[in-house]
């Protein structure tokens, strides 16, 4: 789904926006049934609690970085109308993906209610501008349904914390819970806030009730002080390979992959990149760099 021109205008206006129906039935699907290849079911985790301790140490622990070994999973970050939204919404099209985390939680196996905050603290090492320039795009997507049960992430509409310094980045517990918008609805649905939206997480209000989602946040190329995650340090999987590999250029260059033209690509570069990526197809790479490629076991002979 596109996300209409209203929509992103509602981020700038209140700090965030909720759009349902965002993915495509089929490709929810798949990445709903692509889930229990990572987690338990919430059948499987409810019958026997005990036996998955590794999800209750902290609020953090349902959580697996990028890259997955399921294609259904590792294409949501590229998933074209979320490109096309990052792309209007930070008014360019020189844009990174920084941060894709998949987060599944249960209902007791930790506390998950949190004070409201800012996320740019482990986001950039300064602070936003309140001017609105060199934005970041931060998102939930919702691979369950969630309701008031489910522990949703609560915001904070900007008319009620504008008078905040963006320098405060942290409130006391219940300071804002008047005043909070529950991010509720079916599976597919997608939030867009920005990094100086006030949000929290909440706790599940039912027994017996798991929500998932998948956080990916993106921002404008060329501010070095902006990041979370380092992709070489996340690169020597063969997920990471697969998901290269089945990737478009204009996808992988989210990931900071040297783009077709570069000064980067030349005789020796294709050659070594197509062994350690022996899947990838490097033509559109080549042709730009007037190298004709040769079979990946043939490229060092001679």
């Amino acid at each position: 789904m596109r996300i209409p021109d209203a929509k992103l205008a509602e981020i700038w206006d209140q700090g965030f926006t909720i759009v349902e129906g965002f993915l495509d039935k089929e490709t929810l699907a798949d990445a709903r049934a692509a889930l229990w290849e990572n987690f338990p079911t919430p059948e499987a985790y409810f019958a026997d609690p005990e036996a998955h301790q590794n999800l209750t140490k902290t609020q953090f622990t349902g959580i697996k970085l990028f890259p997955y070994a399921q294609w259904a999973l590792s294409r949501l970050p590229v998933y074209p109308d979320l490109i096309d939204a990052a792309e209007r919404f930070l008014r360019t099209e020189q844009v990174d993906v920084y941060k894709i985390e998949l987060w599944a939680k249960y209902a007791g196996s930790v506390n998950y209610d949190q004070m409201h905050h800012r996320d740019y603290a482990n986001h950039t090492i300064v602070v936003p501008r309140a001017d609105g320039v060199m934005p970041q795009m931060t998102t939930f997507l919702l691979l369950s349904d969630v309701t008031e049960l489910d522990g949703p992430t609560k915001l904070a509409p900007r008319a009620k914390t504008q008078h905040i310094p963006i320098g405060v980045n942290q409130l006391p517990m219940g300071e804002l819970f008047d005043d909070e918008v529950p991010v509720t609805g079916p599976a597919g649905t997608l939030m867009i806030y920005k990094t100086d939206t006030f949000h929290r997480a909440s706790d599940f209000k039912a027994p017996g009730r798991s929500r998932f989602a998948m956080l990916m946040d993106f921002k404008a190329r060329g501010a070095p002080w902006q990041g979370k995650l380092a992709w070489p340090n996340l690169a020597t999987t063969q997920a990471w390979k697969d998901a290269m590999a089945k990737m478009t250029p204009r996808q992988r260059d989210l990931f900071g992959w040297p783009p077709i033209g570069d000064d980067y690509w030349n005789a020796q570069t294709l050659a070594d990149v197509q062994l350690r990526y022996p899947d990838l197809d490097l033509t559109p790479y080549a042709k730009a760099a007037g190298v004709e490629m040769k079979a990946p076991e043939l490229a060092h002979e001679g």
